[in-house]
């Protein structure tokens, strides 16, 4: 793909220009290992990392432009200079005009907040399927074009790939895409330069304090999505949640609300809650869906609503819906020959695994034990890990604290961080075993038929980052492999 300099910057604040602008482009990067003759070198500032320090590095790989928050004192001839006050919001922009600006061109809907995004997110694209259309899906679980199945890195895409994503489902005539918007890539203006019909929120709970530093911060992050929808966009937000109104103060989108409890435009209800799924009443419909839990009843409604506002038929959609079962490693339940209830859910915040928890204490009917397996990631907010185990002991039989994903930290400190979180009456619940496998074998030795055994953290991952590699782990098919021993 060829583009002009000059168009690609339409839409960007330039500060200082040195150069040319009518350079041809065959290609951005802001990784300098990418750069070579015929593309543009954004220095993005990181986490890890400052691309401003590899811009000579750029330029003598072929980089014939560089866009750039700080000018290199070795000003080289022949080169383009971009001074910008924001790199990452620049390089989102000038994606989004590399790639014609591909959002623009199909519906393109954002799922932001704690918990649900991806079980929103995946359940809209099941929905739109169902209803007929093309349509693509960005989520943590996977990327997916109609039947194509892009394997995900991140939760949201950085904006060259995100750009790309979106063109090739352009190409492949999708009318929609629904994409999980985490906090971390509005606080890094992954989002910026795309056009969205519409954003929804789902609540906002401790997560990703070592990213945001402060809860606030982690907040205005979420709201930042909301404040850049334009005026033919819709927001709607759970009323339900603490912080749902927060979200709509400053957006220029139509408000629409969503909830079991207060009034909203789109309201539901729970008739009926079992292993089996709900009953819910939505806007005087009862509907059995195959999901199960009240955080389940908040996403269907959101889902719902979210449809409604995209002008589909109320009856179609509800119908639909019914058949769907939504994300991969979300509440996925299954039974062994003996009868011991196995779940397998992604919940890796203290308000997740009490969704996860107290959906089975409202189902369970009260002699049974649950059984809880759960870890903390590595690497990763630090201030949660105590909270995650008081939750899991404080709604479980016996828990047994484990490894999630360590990653570069040592695996038995982040279980020590953990077992800080348990109270001296929990004391005699709580085990602990490092070996992530061991720990679900002890889980399905300890149960007897009828009990339930959760396994939390991973949900859908298929490895376990440990020292920074990823091995093969599978929660499911190990919690199936040992369900079917004991029984």
């Amino acid at each position: 793909m060829m583009n002009i300099l000059k168009d690609l910057l339409y839409g960007v604040s330039l500060k200082k220009v040195i150069g040319s602008t009518e350079l041809e482009v065959e290609a951005i990067c802001f990784d300098s290992r990418k750069a070579a003759p015929g593309v543009l070198f954004v220095a993005v500032r990181g986490t890890e990392s400052d691309g401003h320090a590899f811009i000579e590095k750029a330029i003598d790989l072929g980089a014939a432009a560089i866009l750039c928050e700080e000018l290199p004192l070795n000003i080289r001839e022949n080169i383009s200079y971009f001074l910008v006050e924001n790199s990452a919001k620049a390089l989102g922009i000038i994606a989004s005009n590399f790639y014609n600006k591909p959002s623009a061109k199909l519906k393109l809907v954002g799922v932001t907040g704690t918990n649900g995004k991806t079980t929103i997110a995946t359940l809209l694209f099941q929905l739109f399927r169902d209803l007929g259309y093309k349509t693509g899906l960005l989520s943590t679980v996977q990327n997916q074009i109609n039947d194509l199945i892009i394997p995900a890195t991140h939760t949201t895409p950085d904006p060259v790939a995100l750009n790309r994503l979106l063109s090739d489902m352009v190409e492949s005539g999708c009318d929609y895409c629904f994409m999980e918007v985490s906090s971390h890539a509005v606080a890094q203006s992954r989002t910026e330069g795309l056009e969205f019909a519409g954003g929804i929120f789902t609540n906002l709970t401790h997560d990703h304090l070592d990213f945001h530093k402060t809860f606030d911060s982690y907040l205005k992050a979420k709201k930042g999505f909301f404040d850049r929808l334009d005026n033919k966009a819709f927001a709607l937000t759970n009323v339900d949640d603490k912080n749902g109104m927060v979200m709509l103060q400053n957006t220029k989108a139509h408000k629409k609300t969503y909830g079991l409890k207060n009034i909203a435009d789109f309201k539901a209800k729970i008739i009926e809650n079992h292993f089996s799924g709900l009953l819910l009443n939505i806007e005087n419909e009862e509907v059995w869906f195959k999901m199960v839990g009240s955080f389940n009843a908040y996403n269907l409604l959101a889902v719902y609503a979210a449809a409604l506002l995209l002008e589909q038929d109320r009856l179609k959609v509800l119908t639909s819906l019914s058949r769907l079962s939504g994300a991969e490693g979300r509440f996925d339940y299954m039974i062994s020959p003996s009868g011991i209830i196995g779940i397998v859910d992604y919940a890796h915040t203290p308000d997740a695994v009490q969704n996860v928890l107290s959906t089975i204490q409202d189902i369970r009917k009260g002699t049974e034990q649950v059984i809880t397996v759960i870890g903390c990631g590595g690497d990763r907010d630090k201030t949660k890990r105590p909270i995650m185990a008081q939750v899991a002991c404080d709604w479980s039989n016996k828990v047994i604290l484990t490894s999630d994903n360590p990653r570069t930290e040592v695996p038995e400190q982040i279980i020590r961080d953990m077992e800080a979180g348990v109270m001296p009456q929990n004391k005699r619940k709580a085990l602990s075993i490092t070996d992530r496998k061991e720990a679900i074998r002890t889980a399905c030795h300890l149960a007897k038929p009828g009990d339930i055994i959760v396994v939390a953290g991973k949900g859908h991952e298929k490895y376990q980052d440990i020292g920074g590699v990823k091995l093969p782990f599978d929660d499911k098919e190990i919690l199936t492999e040992f369900l079917n021993l004991v029984s």
